[in-house]
């Protein structure tokens, strides 16, 4: 599972999967948009362009997949909500959650972690920009949980969604940053303008 807000989905998401899977051998990824956040500012565009950007970026690899599980649900997100779905949804599968090392470092604060750890794996991948999580962290904040986490090494590479928005705002290119898919859909339905609207 990737899960994140995806506003937009730029190619290091993708490339942060693809390596992940890789190094962890999985049998694919599964690209959960957030739905209604918990801890922050909702996002700019609406799940559903989130979700169709998504199925414009993944269209080609049939290792990735999309779920809705977060956007179709009604109330806040919570990973560990999701996790027991997906577990529930698919009985006898062993799911990884993929996180950035930015987030992982919140792990702590987010609903019931250590239920989380029960129903998925946690990988952890670097962010440009952002200290890696050295493994005295993991010992003093998860006692004996050491086992449920993986420290995977990915190319660092400095998209952000943030920086995205900021240039389409000023009318400047994102080429190179997104799919052309993703680039083509944003122009079309006239996301993240300089007017600042979110996107329904």
């Amino acid at each position: 599972m990737l899960g994140g807000v995806f506003d937009p989905v730029h190619y290091a998401h993708l490339v942060i999967a693809e390596q992940a899977s890789e190094d962890l051998e999985l049998d694919g990824v599964l690209f959960v948009p957030l739905g209604s956040p918990s801890h922050r500012a909702a996002p700019h565009a609406g799940g559903g362009h989130r979700a169709a950007m998504l199925e414009l970026a993944l269209e080609g690899n049939p290792r990735f997949a999309l779920s809705r599980i977060e956007i179709d649900r009604d109330g806040p997100s919570y990973s560990v909500d999701t996790a027991q779905a997906l577990t529930d949804q698919r009985p006898g599968s062993d799911f990884v959650f993929i996180l950035s090392s930015e987030s992982a470092s919140y792990l702590p604060e987010w609903r019931e972690p250590e239920r989380l750890l029960d129903l998925a794996e946690i990988a952890v991948v670097p962010r440009l920009g952002y200290a890696d999580l050295p493994r005295e962290w993991l010992e003093a904040r998860f006692p004996g949980r050491e086992d449920r986490f993986s420290f995977v090494t990915t190319s660092r590479l400095g998209h952000s969604s943030s920086d995205i928005r900021a240039r389409l705002s000023s009318g400047r290119s994102i080429r190179y940053l997104v799919p052309p898919a993703v680039e083509a859909y944003i122009g079309e339905h006239g996301l993240y303008g300089s007017d600042g609207r979110p996107a329904a």
